[in-house]
């Protein structure tokens, strides 16, 4: 019973720290996301240590982002991913190529040998689509142009993340690639993204309004659609809010659409804040307390900016320079991406602690750094015809 206690004291903490860091954040004019970030900085281990980050936690925190992305795509139409399908190919590819470049030549400049240089660099590649998707979605701008193309391009960018990151581990156990077996894994990739955003949402059309007709309220179909997409998504190496986003796509198609974003919002405002608070909590602030050591980072998470600022950029120039400007900002943040990459090297001896406290840290400052421009680009950008 002590232990289910803990459990429920953490579960407050968490979720007041989320709202009181939101409220402060939008106090001064920053997305909310930015204020659930700092927060949870603040009581995690690094500060307050009035959290641990522990299973329960973890568990709400992926719950959290996948109903995140579950409604992001709700409120997007794959006739509208269709229009801008060449540029968010030419951002995502472009989003991965510069940052692993760079990234690796910093690493091996570092000291590292080439195969760790290049699995440092997998940490600068894929953009935190759940960041990004929550600031678009408080900001009201799902439905501009340069949304849709930033969250097509992320949705690519993960496919090639996964895809690079199983070609550096490899390389870093000294084992053979094999690019049989990798080209077979990006095609099932692809085939479930263009099954699932294309034949789906078209069987969605045709049989949801006879279900709408009978008076059926299809909110615990679409979540079950979005907890198995999430899961199958899994299994093809992918991230598991790709298949949420998916399945968002195909709700999407419904004549409930508008219910079911009304009816997911009470979820929304229970669950994601552990997602972003968590995200915080991380960092491990002891491995950063030297002057050395903060060099380091401002320099890797400029890296880190520039390079998807240049590589989306570059993308989404037939969208005009501001469009362009705004991708670029938007394919910035690494988030929990970044993380999970970091985990994974520190766990196989890749990364030391302070390696694995820098990698994690400059995640974590794209994120929090990413916000606040979005809102200022899109502030100042004309509106959408």
């Amino acid at each position: 019973m002590q232990h289910g206690n803990d459990i429920l004291l953490s579960l407050f903490v968490v979720f007041v720290a989320a709202q009181v860091g939101g409220r402060l954040a939008r106090a001064v004019r920053l997305p909310g996301v930015v204020g659930e970030i700092v927060a949870g900085c603040v009581i995690g281990p690094s500060l307050l240590g009035w959290i641990e980050p522990s299973e329960p936690l973890e568990v709400l925190s992926e719950i959290g982002v996948v109903l995140l992305l579950f409604a992001v795509g709700l409120e997007t139409r794959i006739d509208d991913m269709q229009r801008v399908g060449r540029s968010a190919f030419l951002v995502g590819v472009l989003g991965v190529i510069v940052p692993f470049l760079l990234g690796s030549l910093w690493a091996h400049g570092s000291g590292y040998d080439w195969a760790k240089s290049m699995f440092i660099a997998a940490a600068f590649v894929a953009t935190s689509a759940g960041i990004t998707a929550r600031v678009l979605r408080e900001l009201g701008v799902l439905h501009r142009e340069e949304s849709r193309v930033i969250l097509g391009a992320a949705v690519i960018d993960d496919i090639l993340a996964m895809l690079l990151l199983g070609i550096v581990t490899a390389l870093q156990a000294g084992e053979d690639v094999h690019f049989g077996k990798l080209t077979i894994v990006l095609a099932e990739a692809i085939g479930f993204v263009v099954v699932i955003g294309l034949v789906g949402t078209r069987l969605a059309r045709r049989s949801a309004p006879r279900l709408d007709a009978h008076g059926i309220d299809l909110l615990p179909y679409a979540l079950a659609l979005c907890l198995g997409l999430a899961f199958l998504s899994t299994q093809l190496g992918l991230a598991a809010i790709i298949g949420a986003f998916l399945a968002g796509m195909v709700a999407s198609e419904t004549p409930q659409r508008k219910k079911l974003e009304h009816d997911t919002q009470p979820l929304l405002a229970l669950m994601t804040p552990f997602f972003f608070v968590l995200t915080g909590a991380k960092i491990e602030l002891a491995q950063l307390a030297s002057a050395d050591a903060l060099l380091t980072l401002a320099l890797i998470t400029l890296i880190a900016l520039v390079s998807k600022l240049v590589g989306g950029g570059l993308g989404a120039l037939a969208l005009g320079r501001r469009s362009a400007l705004i991708v670029g900002v938007g394919m910035m943040p690494r988030g929990e991406v970044g993380v999970v990459i970091a985990s994974l090297g520190l766990a196989a001896g890749v990364f030391s602690p302070r390696t694995y406290a820098l990698i994690v840290a400059m995640s974590l400052l794209t994120s929090i750094v990413t916000p606040p421009l979005l809102a200022l680009l899109f502030r100042r950008a004309p509106a959408a015809s």
